[in-house]
């Protein structure tokens, strides 16, 4: 089946996390889908990132509530409808064991885990009045099904995340609203991974950089363009009728398969 180069046309997105990085990747292939995107980050560069037709961004904190609802409510009111939500907005701390610093673990849980959820709380009541095949993506993680030391609080709230999805492809069915996860690996171009994160983990393998980067079984680096292709592809006809479902963007893993 092929696809048309505007499977989105005519839909509203909102992305969390698209100062940079798979958020805004995602936001500017939804665009180039045909999509009128919306990106959400506390980072105020959000603004200047996304310009252009059909491509804009707000500065907004998602673990406020009611900034986070202003701004999905702006966007409802300034383009008319919202079809598609991905939820990508998340922090990572590497060496984060399982003693972690409470204040690190309290932020992992508020921003990877209860502003996903306010995220969907907030957007449900506008994608239920879509008809144009509505979709939540969730941005999960390798680490739900196959963590490492020293990620304790962020592999435990993407294993939240994850849970969360399926109960609300659960409930959210029988209004035509699909709900589905990616579970990429560690993606390099973006903010989360410093230049230290990257040689302090690949350290642990007893890796170079280079080899850590593509340490799965196609030996293949993932890329935020990469995951940004697959969330436009899940929210298009393809995956019409898909949900619940939790596709790895990963190169294979054989802790995983």
């Amino acid at each position: 089946m092929s696809e048309s180069p505007l499977i989105h046309q005519n839909k509203v997105a909102i992305v969390t996390g698209a100062a940079g990085g798979i958020g805004r990747a995602t936001a500017e292939k939804l665009r180039n889908d045909g999509a009128t995107v919306v990106g959400l980050d506390i980072n105020p560069s959000v603004v200047e990132n996304l310009t252009g037709d059909r491509l804009s961004g707000i500065v907004c904190d998602i673990t406020d509530d009611n900034a986070l609802k202003n701004a999905i409510d702006q966007t409802v009111e300034k383009f008319g409808s919202l079809d598609i939500i991905v939820a990508n907005a998340g922090i990572f701390k590497s060496g984060e064991y399982i003693d972690a610093p409470e204040d690190s673990w309290d932020l992992h849980l508020k921003i990877n885990l209860t502003a996903t959820q306010r995220f969907l709380k907030f957007s449900i009541p506008h994608l239920k009045k879509s008809n144009l095949s509505p979709s939540i993506i969730i941005i999960g993680s390798r680490n739900f099904s196959a963590p490492g030391p020293g990620a304790s609080a962020y592999s435990v709230t993407k294993a939240g995340v994850t849970q969360l999805a399926r109960v609300a492809a659960l409930e959210l069915a029988p209004a035509g609203i699909r709900v589905n996860v990616l579970h990429p690996d560690a993606v390099f171009d973006t903010e989360i991974w410093t230049d230290e994160a990257l040689k302090k983990s690949a350290d642990r393998y007893g890796m170079t950089v280079e080899e850590y980067k593509t340490k799965n079984l196609l030996s293949t680096e993932i890329t935020s363009a990469g995951v940004a292709a697959m969330v436009s592809t899940v929210a298009g006809p393809v995956f019409s009728a898909t949900t619940g479902a939790q596709i790895p963007i990963d190169g294979g893993n054989d802790r995983v398969i």
